[in-house]
């Protein structure tokens, strides 16, 4: 059943390759667009400093950046929930947040931080905290009105109907931010390689094109997706794992 599922997305994966091989083909310009297939052999070619040095670098830092946003969002979306008052004043911050550029404001990060880990996970939790808050806040907000009143009349108290009712309703909310924030996480890390870094895979990604290598360009762009893919692919087993237990009790 599963297999029929992925049917489609197997199909369009197939055309979009092909399209982009007969384009490349068409332009016959490796260091402008390259196939997939020397796309592939280039990442063959370069997977030991690929592997071993700039995709732990940019791991890492796609790791430390999605840690501290969700942390920050959770916690801003708990806040903005429980007192109105605060949802008045960050709600407008937060949106504000995200009408500054990356490109503009990553260059100040590695003014302030350096070249140091921190001037890119900045750049990182500012592209992810936005869409983890907003939409766990959106799921505590879902919670329906008569079930709060319901259960107070029992004597539940604010932190019960919280833990009993406004979190298990906000979890699927939870995984869909995650979810929303792992490739959001992964190009703030890249964006931020790519403006300054000595290590990465967007720092690396530009040391190739400046080599006019197209397929070196590609390479480390390929390997971002596919992990970014296979993290998105851990999320959804555990959220079918956890929501489907909580489900059960």
């Amino acid at each position: 059943m599963k297999n029929k599922l992925n049917l489609p997305s197997l199909i369009l994966t197939f055309v979009l390759l092909m399209i982009w091989e007969l384009a490349a083909l068409g332009i016959n310009a490796a260091y402008i667009l390259p196939t997939p297939i020397q796309v592939i052999k280039r990442l063959w070619e370069l997977r030991v400093p690929l592997f071993t040095v700039h995709l732990p670098a940019t791991m890492g830092v796609t790791l430390i950046g999605l840690g501290i946003s969700i942390v920050l969002g959770v916690l801003l979306a708990i806040v903005m929930d429980m007192f109105p008052k605060a949802e008045k004043a960050l709600y407008p911050i937060i949106i504000a947040s995200q009408t500054i550029p990356t490109t503009a404001i990553a260059p100040l990060f590695i003014l302030w931080f350096g070249y140091s880990i921190w001037s890119k996970v900045l750049v990182t939790i500012l592209m992810t905290f936005f869409p983890i808050t907003i939409t766990v806040f959106d799921g505590f907000k879902a919670t329906k009105r008569e079930m709060e009143e319901m259960i107070m009349t029992y004597g539940a108290s604010k932190k019960d109907i919280f833990l009993t009712l406004k979190l298990p309703t906000a979890l699927p909310n939870f995984f869909s931010a995650i979810k929303m924030s792992i490739p959001l996480s992964v190009i703030g890390a890249a964006i931020a390689e790519w403006l300054g870094a000595q290590s990465g895979l967007g720092y690396f990604s530009k040391r190739m094109m400046t080599q006019l290598d197209g397929a070196g360009v590609f390479a480390p762009i390929v390997l971002l997706s596919a992990v970014a893919m296979l993290a998105v692919a851990v999320i959804n087993i555990l959220e079918n794992r956890i929501i489907k237990w909580r489900k059960e009790i």
